[in-house]
C-alpha cells in the first residue's frame, strides 16, 4: 500500500512539472497557488513577447543558435512550433535587437524552469507533510 501511494506521489509531481512547462505558472495553479500562478504567467509571457517584439520571430532559431534555443524552449512547448517555422524560412536577425530578443526570451525560459522546480518542490513538501511556507 505504501508503494502505491509513493508511486502516485511521484506521478503527481511529474504532472505538476509538466503542467508548469506547458503553461507558465500552471504548476502553481495545480497545487492551489492561484496568485503565484497569475504572476508567473504574466511575467514569463511578458518577457517572451517583449523578446519577440524587439528581435522578431527570428530570435527562435533551433539551427544556428542552439544554446539560446535550449533556454527558450523552457518557456513552453509552443516555442518548438515557432522554432519549426523559423527553421524552414529565412528569418535572419542581426545586431543588437536580435541579441536583446534572444536574451529576453531565454531569460523567460530560465525563469520558468525556476518556477517549475519551485512548484514541484512545494507539491513534494506538502505531499509528505513537511512545512514549506
Amino acid at each position: 500500500m505504501a508503494q502505491r501511494s509513493r508511486e502516485s506521489h511521484i506521478l503527481f509531481l511529474l504532472i505538476v512539472g509538466l503542467v508548469g512547462w506547458l503553461v507558465p505558472g500552471g504548476g502553481h495553479a495545480v497545487i492551489g497557488e492561484k496568485r503565484h500562478a497569475i504572476v508567473i504567467f504574466v511575467t514569463i509571457a511578458a518577457l517572451f513577447v517583449v523578446g519577440l517584439y524587439v528581435g522578431s520571430i527570428g530570435v527562435i532559431n533551433p539551427v544556428s543558435a542552439k544554446p539560446w534555443y535550449l533556454a527558450q524552449i523552457l518557456n513552453s512547448p509552443a516555442v518548438a512550433a515557432l522554432g519549426h517555422v523559423t527553421a524552414k524560412g529565412d528569418y535572419g536577425v542581426y545586431g543588437k535587437p536580435g541579441e536583446i530578443g534572444q536574451i529576453y526570451t531565454s531569460i523567460g525560459g530560465l525563469l520558468n524552469l525556476l518556477c517549475i522546480v519551485n512548484a514541484v518542490y512545494l507539491a513534494h513538501v506538502r505531499g509528505t507533510g513537511g512545512a514549506a511556507d
